[in-house]
């Protein structure tokens, strides 16, 4: 006898489990891009001087290079937490424990607490060196775990290290020195010029064809890491390149900016809830549209919250990443 319902399955028969269902993606398609375009337009025109001359020189000499390291600094972020998560196959990863964001403020406050003789002008240099050097200290202490977990783990406690010796380095700061290393500790993209965007763009332009060269080897490692051997890679390598490549593209946004907190976590999480099945290749352009939009709206937020004074980019990106954070992870415990 027909029916035209769907039998039910016999006792021995099992139910595949319903794939993860995502947000719909031509909204989003139509709504990301309107949403980048609006950003764009309002962080350049909002509160433009009514003097053509003078608003001509603000818009290009000041507006613009921190528009373009909003948008820049936002998507590598974003790409290096999607890098992180997954390397480690672990979503909870971020690129704040990576010991990048800490180097580069060690290195900023050495130079300034302890007066040494670096122009004014170089200091974004040295905090991209710290930057560098804090990320490269702690992937070195990383490599000594044989798992995803330990990585993470021992990151994480050399990120807390360097932090402490921060601390340290601050305690013998004065009120003036706080206020010139205010970059450093909290985010900000208050006084960004072309010089700033200079030092920053030939990193991420380095990193971006080495990005699209780590996907295959993130494919083969979310097979997990005895699948990844069997296949002729060598995990923790390959793992420890990925976490440097993450790192290298948070420096070049701590150099000029400070740390940019919480959109490598958001970002990547967004873009997974457009492509639930999605691999990294699919999800790259994903968390660094993402990372771009949050980056550009919290840097509105900073600049117009409390006009005429500025507040943190890092507050604003620290808070809506918890909010969102919580909120994408009460939704996976729902699911």
């Amino acid at each position: 006898m027909s029916t035209t319902g769907h039998a039910p399955p016999a006792s021995g028969d099992t139910v595949a489990a319903a794939p993860p269902r995502g947000l719909r993606r031509w909204p989003v398609r139509v709504a990301l891009p309107a949403a980048l375009a609006a950003a764009v337009a309002l962080t350049l025109g909002l509160g433009l001087p009514a003097d053509p001359d003078v608003a001509g020189v603000v818009l290009w000499e000041l507006r613009t290079p921190r528009l373009l390291l909003a948008l820049l600094g936002g998507a590598a972020v974003a790409v290096a937490g999607l890098l992180m998560q997954a390397a480690l196959r672990n979503p909870l990863a971020v690129p704040e424990l990576l010991g990048v964001s800490t180097g580069g403020a060690l290195a900023a406050a050495v130079v300034v607490v302890w007066a040494l003789p670096v122009p004014p002008a170089a200091q974004p240099a040295v905090a991209l060196a710290g930057a560098l050097g804090g990320g490269a200290l702690c992937l070195t202490a990383a490599g000594a775990g044989r798992g995803p977990g330990a990585v993470l783990l021992i990151g994480a406690a050399m990120s807390t290290a360097l932090q402490a010796v921060l601390l340290a380095v601050l305690a013998a700061a004065d009120r003036l020195q706080y206020d010139i290393l205010f970059r450093y500790l909290v985010g900000s993209l208050t006084g960004i010029t072309w010089e700033h965007a200079r030092l920053t763009l030939p990193w991420l332009l380095l990193c971006g064809p080495l990005v699209l060269a780590a996907v295959p080897s993130l494919g083969v490692l979310r097979l997990g890491d005895e699948a990844a051997t069997a296949l002729g890679l060598h995990v923790g390598r390959a793992r420890v390149a990925v976490l440097g490549l993450a790192a290298v593209l948070v420096a070049a946004v701590v150099g000029p900016c400070g740390p940019i907190a919480w959109i490598g976590f958001v970002a990547p999480h967004v873009a997974r809830r457009i492509r639930p099945d999605a691999d990294a290749r699919a999800l790259l352009p994903w968390a660094a549209a993402f990372g771009a939009l949050f980056t550009t709206v919290a840097d509105l937020a900073a600049r117009h919250a409390f006009a005429p004074a500025e507040t943190p980019l890092g507050a604003w990106t620290a808070a809506v990443g918890i909010l969102a954070g919580l909120a994408l992870l009460r939704r996976r415990s729902r699911s």
